[in-house]
């Protein structure tokens, strides 16, 4: 007789093959349908981040670290959004590593789809720093909303590159085992709960994640060189503090070793170690 499979999880082998066969699809699809997919998961992180900017405007007087947990819990919707409506994210796509690795797919095909996928996501990013700018969400409470892009941003851009690079290798770790973890549940609400702490905890550690920084960075760049005079004399702030927040600060600084550790973080340290250690072997 038959029996009926119970199994409510996937076991870590079959996750394995999950992220072996995601990786396949992604680097074998055509891309215009990939930098399609980016754009949304860009836009859902830049989302997050408007989310998580809203949660430490005016958070001065709270516990610096109960602060920083509110933010990471709401930011993991973005996480959450991209991998439920399948949209594609560069952090996530570097765990393609492990089908180039079992030669599903070719150096070419993987490389071609991570720059895809990370100009999409760059669009997306792009677009949500236009809408939040010209929706004048800067303003926001008494121009406190703006100070907090502010703040953030040029944090980013004074880290060293050794501990952006290190920084980016941490986030992704975070990152990908949320998504690996994802690949076990069979329902939204599982999916959806076990990513919400690995996001929380990159992000109320000031981890460094180059998607995120693609909306993040760029609208402090906006908000230090266009905002009007009402702006400055709300938050009482001469302009010149913020001059250091400009494109060469953004790549060089922030985004070549963030993007670099990211790789690492999610491609190798994740998704090949889960991948191998898991997957079936010959005794």
């Amino acid at each position: 007789m038959k029996t009926e499979n119970t199994t409510i999880i996937a076991s870590p082998s079959e996750m394995a093959q999950i992220g072996e066969n995601v990786g396949t699809y992604k680097a074998t699809k055509h891309q215009f349908y990939s930098f399609l997919s980016a754009i949304s998961a860009g836009a859902f992180i830049a989302l997050a981040f408007v989310f998580y900017t809203t949660t430490q405007t005016g958070s001065g007087s709270a516990p610096w670290g109960l602060t920083k947990l509110v933010g990471g819990l709401v930011f993991s919707l973005g996480i959450i959004m991209a991998v439920v409506c399948g949209s594609e994210l560069f952090t996530s796509s570097t765990m393609s590593l492990i089908s180039r690795v079992n030669k599903s797919i070719t150096t070419t095909q993987m490389l071609k789809n991570w720059m895809v996928v990370y100009l999409g996501n760059f669009v997306g990013s792009l677009i949500i720093v236009l809408l939040i700018w010209f929706a004048g969400q800067t303003m926001a409470a008494n121009g406190q909303w703006g100070l907090t892009i502010l703040k953030t941003a040029q944090h980013k851009i004074h880290h060293t590159w050794i501990e952006a690079f290190c920084l980016g290798i941490l986030c992704n770790i975070m990152v990908c085992i949320a998504v690996w973890m994802s690949y076990a549940g069979k329902t939204l609400t599982d999916k959806a709960f076990i990513m919400i702490l690995p996001i929380g905890m990159f992000v109320a550690s000031g981890f460094e994640h180059s998607v995120a920084n693609m909306f993040m960075i760029p609208m402090g760049i906006i908000t230090s060189h266009a905002s009007s005079a009402d702006f400055w004399q709300a938050i009482n702030i001469n302009p010149s503090q913020f001059a250091d927040l400009d494109i060469y600060h953004f790549i060089f600084k922030n985004l070549i070793p963030v993007t670099l550790g990211n790789i690492i973080g999610g491609g190798v340290c994740i998704a090949l170690m889960q991948w191998f250690t898991n997957k079936p072997h010959a005794h």
